[in-house]
């Protein structure tokens, strides 16, 4: 009797995994939609082409679909992720190994879904999870302005995925726990520019996708986890809604300026990732940045930062470390000293930088060993890299003498390890 039933239950139970799996191959399976003959320039209103660009200018498209030193759109850029490196895909209007055969039709599908034209299931790399919030006439404009760049054959490289998420199958999964988002819905209670920031932000700015936490299955934190800070190629992107550490509150102005030229004299400079993201917004509308600046203010209006006023202990940060204030003075002094050129340029001193108020260090190692690239041109704020001049050792004497100098907050420990850790990842191509 024993013997009958538990063959009825194991009958049973895999009946249910056959029903699941055929359930679940069944979301999984998506059709491949038909090829189209590239379109011409001319095919699109003049107007649509000047507001795709604007669009793509704020979507960051060229950031991640361009390899250091390729082809702009052509893909190729490795993308670090928890579970292996991705590397982004060829958009410009190739027939054969970029979109030239895509229908719009096949742009949005992959854009809200992340679903190829051939049926493939597409990485959350891609942000559809932000862009299924973007309405229909913004996203032909941007298919509009893709389909008319120069086309370039590149084939797409292979991912180095660990195992199984090279199966895409196991996306159409994630996307059943993940994929929710509508189209953006204007707040009524919030004013045109509010609702137009809100909408650049949450959709095609994706700002959230680097400021947020992620879950253990790689998807943001949503709820009063939001913008509560995240990490971005190894750069900490610091909390947006006012529980970060910055030393001076973020307004709507400072936010403009800052995202428009790359520095604001009370918070720092863009460094990291955050420069190509100044690039784009330095060239967008200016209205849509200005937008942009007053949503995310909103996320921390009431909120009160964390950490005091600016500090700039010098004589106590020279008595407990004076290695890290001799290396201040040779390399650094000249230009963040009090009374340097650059300080009255607008430049920010050192003790109202966001990074040096932070729990971790790795904003200050990677600035202090890469340097801060000027994300809008030559006028724009730099700093030269160190990593060929300074030891771990003396990177790590430095961040500490910065951190003890200019801000009130607890010493970070083990920075020579961190800074070899740094150093390592930025050696790897």
């Amino acid at each position: 009797m024993k013997r009958i039933r538990w063959t009825g239950w194991l009958t049973g139970g895999a009946l249910v995994c056959f029903v699941g799996v055929g359930a679940f191959l069944g979301i999984a399976h998506r059709s491949s939609l038909p090829a189209i003959t590239p379109p011409k320039a001319a095919d699109f209103p003049a107007e649509m082409l000047s507001r795709g660009a604007a669009l793509a200018a704020i979507g960051d498209c060229i950031v991640c679909h361009t390899a250091d030193g390729g082809v702009a759109y052509a893909g190729g850029r490795a993308l670090a992720t928890p579970f292996g490196t991705l590397y982004s895909t060829n958009i410009t209007p190739d027939p054969e190994t970029g979109i030239g055969n895509w229908s719009k039709e096949a742009f949005k599908r992959a854009m809200r879904d992340g679903v190829s034209r051939d049926g493939r299931h597409l990485y959350p790399a891609l942000p559809y999870d932000h862009y299924r919030q973007v309405h229909d006439g913004d996203l032909d404009a941007i298919y509009a302005f893709l389909m008319t760049r120069p086309a370039a054959s590149a084939p797409a490289k292979a991912n180095e995925l660990i195992f199984p998420l090279g199966f895409r199958p196991l996306l159409a999964g994630w996307k059943l726990l993940f994929l929710h988002q509508e189209e953006f819905t204007p707040r009524p209670d919030r004013d045109a520019e509010w609702n137009r920031g809100a909408y650049l932000a949450e959709g095609l700015g994706h700002c959230s996708g680097c400021h947020s936490p992620r879950n253990i299955a790689g998807a943001e934190k949503t709820g009063s986890d939001a913008y509560s800070g995240g990490v971005a190629e190894g750069w900490v992107a610091p909390a947006l809604n006012g529980s970060g550490p910055a030393a001076v509150p973020w307004t709507s102005d400072s936010l403009f300026t800052y995202l428009r030229t790359g520095v604001d004299g009370r918070h720092g400079a863009a460094a990291g990732p955050m420069g190509p993201v100044v690039h784009g917004l330095s060239r967008a509308p200016e209205a849509d940045v200005h937008a942009i600046a007053t949503y995310i203010a909103s996320l921390s209006a009431d909120r009160v930062p964390k950490a005091p006023g600016a500090a700039d202990r010098v004589a106590e940060a020279a008595r407990t470390n004076p290695a890290g204030a001799s290396l201040f003075a040779g390399a650094c002094a000249g230009c963040h000293e009090g009374g340097a050129p650059m300080m009255t340029q607008g430049r920010p001193g050192l003790s109202t930088v966001t990074a040096l108020q932070l729990d971790r260090p790795d904003n200050a190692i990677r600035a202090i060993l890469q340097g801060i690239h000027a994300p809008t041109g030559p006028a724009g704020p730099a700093m030269p890299p160190f990593a060929a001049s300074l030891t771990d050792a003396q990177v790590a004497d430095l961040a500490a003498y910065l951190r003890s100098r200019f801000s009130e907050r607890p010493a970070w420990t083990a920075l020579e390890t961190a800074a070899a850790t740094v150093r390592k990842e930025e050696s790897q191509p």
